[in-house]
């Protein structure tokens, strides 16, 4: 977020013109973020059709940002802050009780190299849900785990852990 609002285009609140340096950081820091260290260490990116890391880079990340609405990427962000269940008045800032508050069955999924949602933050959830499971994607995907267009292994283990949720 910053990165965008860092952008000279950027201004009083709103953005002038098209934030190019700013949404060529977002991809950069996004990359980063969005896969592991074992995704980059083991060159996965050349399973993509990239020639070099930079290619990747440029063409999977910055290429992506660039065509994003920058606007609607401000709004996406500020969602993630604000998302907190237990910000309400029924339950008054007590995340404990408001993840106590679910009733339906869960299946807590993340990845198990994301830098996103680490595995052990749904652990330490998990003592105040209901009914829930956990049971972390081996991939090394990092936060994009799962996704059925490239990572058919993680697919077919999301797809059995959901038919098993709902078969109980």
């Amino acid at each position: 977020m910053n990165a965008l609002m860092a952008d000279a285009a950027f201004q009083d609140g709103v953005f002038t013109q098209r934030p190019v340096r700013g949404l060529r950081a977002m991809g950069r820091v996004y990359a980063g973020w969005a896969l592991s260290q074992t995704f980059y260490r083991e060159e996965l990116w050349r399973s993509l059709g990239a020639s070099s890391l930079e290619d990747y880079l440029v063409t999977c990340w910055e290429t992506n940002f660039a065509r994003r609405d920058p606007s609607d990427l401000l709004a996406q962000f500020r969602t993630w802050q604000n998302g907190d269940i237990s910000a309400n008045a029924m339950y008054q800032g007590d995340l404990s009780r408001a993840l106590a508050g679910i009733k339906a069955r869960t299946l807590l999924m993340p990845g198990d190299h994301d830098l996103y949602f680490q595995v052990e933050d749904n652990r330490l959830e998990m003592r105040h849900l209901r009914d829930a499971e956990l049971h972390p994607i081996p991939s090394i995907w990092g936060h994009r785990a799962g996704n059925p267009l490239t990572q058919p292994q993680d697919r077919a283990f999301i797809e059995a852990r959901v038919r098993a949720l709902l078969a109980a």
